[in-house]
């Protein structure tokens, strides 16, 4: 719901446009008056008015230098132009300040008032515009804050790679462990982060967790003091079959045969 300013230096006009149209049905909430720009300015001023409806003939200063001071100082609101004249030079005018519609006199108050709620459905989907970005722009400058907090203001490929290690090491045991949990984590893109690991290690992401995985399942099997159900669960295998089917690809032999030779 917003405000409205109406501005005619014909009185009546004015307060009749102001009584007899059904403002609230246009998403109105008060509508104000003033019958000079003097009074406008001054109404403006004193009140947080969001559409300027203004007839552009008017003694001393017109609606036209009414906008103008408008948009020099309250460049929020937006301009509705009323006049008896269908003059070219007027709507040029209108043009080059943006005003966001010209009425040419007689119009029918329901034809206004529809002309009005236009330029407020258009204000609305404006600032609507307006909140997601400023939201957008906080939720980046969060996150980014985030980032330096955790890693710094910029990191070598080197480090990179480090945090990327360091980050599988400790949750190898992790069965949702993987490229893009751990780019997430690290605030990366995937595939980026998988080509600088690869750059660094000569080795995939996904090979390198594989590994590591075998390689603790094998130090844990030498134990011998768990069984390999419980060491496939240990690195981040919920289904023993799985774990079964790469530990031999990767040992020549099943964990239980592992186990036993060593």
């Amino acid at each position: 719901m917003m405000k409205l300013l109406i501005v005619n230096d014909e009185i009546l006009t004015a307060d009749t446009m102001q009584v007899d149209i059904e403002w609230e049905l246009y998403s109105i909430k008060e509508v104000y008056t003033a019958y000079n720009v003097k009074d406008a300015k001054k109404c403006i001023n004193e009140n947080a008015i969001d559409i300027l409806l203004c007839d552009i003939e008017m003694p001393e200063e017109n609606g036209i230098a009414l906008c103008r001071w408008v948009r020099a100082n309250k460049e929020e609101i937006e301009c509705i132009f009323l006049t008896c004249h269908a003059s070219f030079e007027y709507a040029k005018e209108a043009i080059e300040l943006g005003c966001k519609n010209y009425i040419l006199l007689p119009a029918k108050y329901e034809d206004i008032a529809q002309k009005v709620n236009k330029v407020v459905v258009e204000i609305e989907q404006q600032r609507e515009n307006r909140k997601y970005q400023e939201y957008g722009k906080q939720a980046v400058d969060e996150q980014m804050s985030d980032i330096i907090k955790r890693f710094g203001e910029k990191k070598s490929s080197e480090e990179l790679v480090a945090e990327t290690v360091k980050y599988i090491n400790q949750n190898i045991d992790n069965i949702e462990l993987s490229v893009n949990d751990i780019a997430e984590k690290l605030y990366m893109h995937p595939v980026y982060l998988n080509r600088l690991f690869r750059n660094e290690k000569k080795i995939s992401m996904g090979k390198y967790i594989i590994g590591e995985r075998m390689k603790m399942a094998a130090r844990l099997l030498k134990s011998g003091k768990i069984s390999a159900s419980i060491v496939a669960r240990q690195v981040g295998y919920s289904s023993y079959p799985s774990f079964n089917t790469m530990f031999k690809k990767y040992y020549g032999c099943t964990p239980t045969q592992y186990q036993e030779e060593n």
